[in-house]
């Protein structure tokens, strides 16, 4: 066989950790980011009760919304179900906070 000069190296418990931790920190930040996109990306549906209870809206009400295009829907089956976050969205783009601000000052 060849000539082989590999040497066996022993470091010391302190330098392994001083070579490590970089990578493990990196890991953590990494794990943190995905974890934050997890939570921002997640899809949450209201159904037609989450609307009757949350905003008060009748039965009625929501079907002449859903038929006018003011708020979005899927539907699964004769199931309907609302995305969260866009209703969310157009909540806060009719919302009259900002008026009231204004004419508050």
């Amino acid at each position: 066989m060849g000539n082989n000069d590999s040497h066996l190296v022993l470091l010391s418990i302190d330098k392994l950790q001083s070579l490590f931790q970089p990578v493990l920190n990196k890991l953590v930040e990494i794990e943190r980011n995905l974890n934050k996109k997890a939570t921002t990306h997640k899809v949450g549906y209201y159904r037609n009760k989450d609307l009757k209870d949350k905003f008060g809206l009748s039965p009625n009400t929501i079907i002449k919304y859903r038929e006018s295009g003011i708020i979005p829907f899927t539907m699964i089956g004769e199931v309907y179900l609302y995305p969260i976050t866009q209703l969310d969205d157009i909540l806060e783009k009719n919302s009259n906070w900002d008026l009231f601000q204004n004419k508050a000052s």
